[in-house]
This record gives C-alpha cells, structure tokens and sequence, in this order.
C-alpha cells in the first residue's frame, strides 16, 4: 500500500508510462490484473493546450481506477496549464517527466535534460505542483551521466517544491536502456527524502522485485517493459503460487479484447496498426511466432486477424 499525498494506492506495484504502449487500451487491460496506478504514455505539454481529439485520447480516464497522466516540456507555464487541462479531464495524479532518454525529447530540453538545468527543474515542479489540487509526482533517471548523478539532489528539491512520490530508473540518460538498472543507487534518494520512492528499470518477476525493493529499500516497484505482452504480470506478483501460469483460454480472451478495445478506441486502420506491437509481444517465443508475426504485419482486416489470433493462440 503507498500513500500519495492524500491518495492511497492499494498496491506497490504501478505501471509506468510508455510512449506508444501505455494508451488507453492497454490500460483498461493492464487495470484487470490490479496494479496499484496506471500511468498514460508520456504527453507533451503544448500538445495538451491545443485539445486536439488526438491528445485528448491520450488522456482518456480508465473508469473506476486511480489513473496517472504523464507529461513532458521545458516551460513552467505551459507545463502548469497542461496540468490543469489533465485535472479537468479526470486526471488523479499529473506525473512529470523528466527520465526520457529520447533524443527528440531532450533536444527540446526535455525529459531527462532537465536534469542538465536544475534551475529550470525546480521551476517546473514548484510551477505544477501550485496549479493542481491532485498530487504530483515526478519520473526521473540517475542523472544526466556518471558524472552528474544528481537524483538524489533533485528528489530534495521536488519534495521541497510539493511533489508527493518519486520514481528512479536506476540508469543515466547517457546509458538509455543500456547495462543493468542500478538498483542500489535508488536507496541514495529514498535516504534523503521522506516522500515515497519508487525503483523501475528491468523488473520483470518476483525475484528482480525482491532484490530491487531489498538493494533499493524503495517502496514499491514500478514495471514498463516488464509487462510487454504479459499484462497480467502484477497478478502474478501478488499470486502465491510458485509458477505462475496463465490459462491458455484466458490469454486468448485477453488478447481478443485487446484487439477490440483498440478498434473502439482509434477506428480500424489505426487500431490494428497500433495493436500489432502488441500482438507481437503476446506471440513472443512461442513455436512458429516468427512466421505468426510476418502474418499480422500484413494483416489489414480484423475479422483475418481475429481468426489468426484464434488459430495461433
């Protein structure tokens, strides 16, 4: 259980926000398998205060769950009117990103080259922590590279400045997904500050969520890649059973549902061409898988595609 701000969160186990996975589908399908949170992929801000109908997808509310919207930017203001824009639509927390190792995000000095302006930083954080009554939390890496490992510094200004919960991915900017995420690092931030503190970065199983929460001494783990076509992964976290399966009918089922819940959300060509990434992950390392995929990537009607998820799986 984690306390955020006045929120409570049932478990320690969130999702983290992934541009291009995290969308509204895959939420409604992750919050089936009760993570504490669920947060949206990662927005930018002035996308935000223009409204279009594409944006505005984005930060869909999941019903009946405590929902998180992420968004990115280099300017205090706009950050602050995007936050209010993602509270108006429903938004329980509004995360600030400042991890993305992307380099069209930090070339717009953002994501994790706010590291690099620690000045600009704390304006941002005090300026969306003051325009919102949600709590806000903040997403960042270790630092900018080796030599500025900064974390546990800029996690001192956040709580300063209002922010109610940390996530540390335990690598630098400069690493991207690169090496192992450092796990022990992480306990550097959750000594120096009293908000919660999150550790993220190759958790994908009971024993990378025991180690991590031992090195770290966070409070809770947050999962991204780990959940690739295994949504069902925060179940088996809290499951008690030593091998952990999926039943066979019911991967199917989900899969199915996935498929519709994409159709729904962005029309039929969009839809299926969004689903696909997942469709492989779901297929990932099963017999034939590679010929399974050259299938759906030619797909384009999703009646074939149905069938195919239904022969294959």
């Amino acid at each position: 259980m984690l306390n955020i701000g006045k929120l409570q969160v049932n478990a320690n186990f969130l999702l983290a926000p992934m541009s291009g996975v995290t969308d509204y589908p895959y939420r409604e399908i992750v919050k089936k398998f009760k993570p504490g949170l669920v947060f949206s992929e990662m927005i930018a801000s002035r996308a935000l205060l223009a409204q279009n109908s594409k944006t505005m997808k984005m930060i869909k509310k999941t019903d009946n769950y405590l929902s998180a919207v992420q968004i990115a930017g280099c300017d205090p203001e706009v950050m602050a009117e995007a936050s209010k824009i993602c509270e108006d639509n429903g938004a329980d927390i509004i995360d600030i990103n400042m991890g993305c190792p992307v380099k069209k995000v930090v070339n717009g000095y953002a994501g994790s080259a706010l590291m690099r302006d620690e000045i600009l930083a704390t304006k941002i954080l005090e300026s969306v922590s003051n325009s919102v009554k949600v709590p806000v939390t903040l997403k960042m890496r270790k630092g900018w590279d080796d030599n500025s490992l900064n974390a546990p510094k800029i996690a001192k200004i956040a709580e300063n400045s209002g922010i109610k919960m940390i996530t540390i991915h335990g690598r630098t900017r400069c690493q991207m997904y690169k090496g192992k995420s450092d796990w022990k690092f992480v306990k550097n931030v959750k000594t120096n500050i009293k908000i919660p503190v999150l550790v993220n970065g190759d958790i994908t199983n009971k024993e990378n969520v025991k180690q991590a929460l031992k090195d770290s001494k966070a409070d809770g783990v947050m999962i991204g890649r780990g959940s690739y076509g295994r949504p069902w992964i925060f179940e088996e976290l809290c499951s008690h059973k030593k091998n952990f399966k999926i039943d066979h009918n019911l991967k199917k089922q989900i899969i199915l549902n996935h498929l519709q819940l994409s159709l729904d959300h962005y029309g039929k060509d969009i839809g299926l061409k969004s689903f696909r990434k997942h469709l492989g992950w779901y297929s990932k390392s099963l017999v034939n898988s590679n010929e399974f995929r050259l299938k759906i990537n030619q797909c384009t009607d999703e009646i074939i595609l149905k069938n195919l998820i239904n022969d294959f799986f």
